[in-house]
């Protein structure tokens, strides 16, 4: 299947934001629970967004990350061009690490600025624990959205082989 949501001139249809929460607890991962029809389950999910035209994929990041949490971060590092599903359409993604300095008052009083078709709620949870996170939200119903297990799986990976 074709998608047509990449903007002329872009690399990517869009971003998925690997958001870390700068906090004295240690590192925490946005993420957001948000119902998705076509599994009817809610999902756990990293916020992600569709790149507008004239934008990068870096301020596409930034953008989503405000109007889907609320929070203002600051990109560090972005992945290589990544295809969601290349046996069954040509979307892809970049994955946009962005740190969020928690000592910021942008960053107190969160105002997330959703679409009106929006129905998010944001949550975080210590990047050390984000494996078992996902076992456990798996075992309430929840599903996993594969950019996260594939995150949690990664670190448990390095974890196991002290990487």
């Amino acid at each position: 299947m074709l998608r047509q949501t990449r903007p002329k001139g872009s690399d990517v249809d869009g971003v998925g934001i690997v958001a870390i929460l700068q906090k004295p607890s240690g590192p925490e991962l946005v993420l957001q629970k948000q119902f998705r029809p076509p599994i009817n389950k809610v999902v756990i999910e990293v916020p992600a967004g569709l790149v507008d035209a004239g934008e990068t994929a870096a301020q596409s990041a930034v953008r989503e990350l405000r109007e889907e949490t609320g929070y203002h971060g600051d990109v560090v590092e972005m992945s290589p061009v990544m295809f969601n599903d290349p046996g069954f359409c040509n979307t892809n993604l970049n994955m946009v690490h962005v740190t969020v300095d928690m000592s910021l008052p942008e960053n107190q009083n969160l105002k997330p600025e959703l679409e009106e078709n929006e129905f998010i709620e944001v949550f975080s949870t210590p990047l050390k624990d984000l494996y078992a996170e996902c076992k456990r939200f798996e075992s309430e119903g929840y599903a996993i959205d594969a950019r996260v297990g594939t995150l949690a799986e990664g670190i448990e990976i390095a974890r196991r082989w002290k990487l």
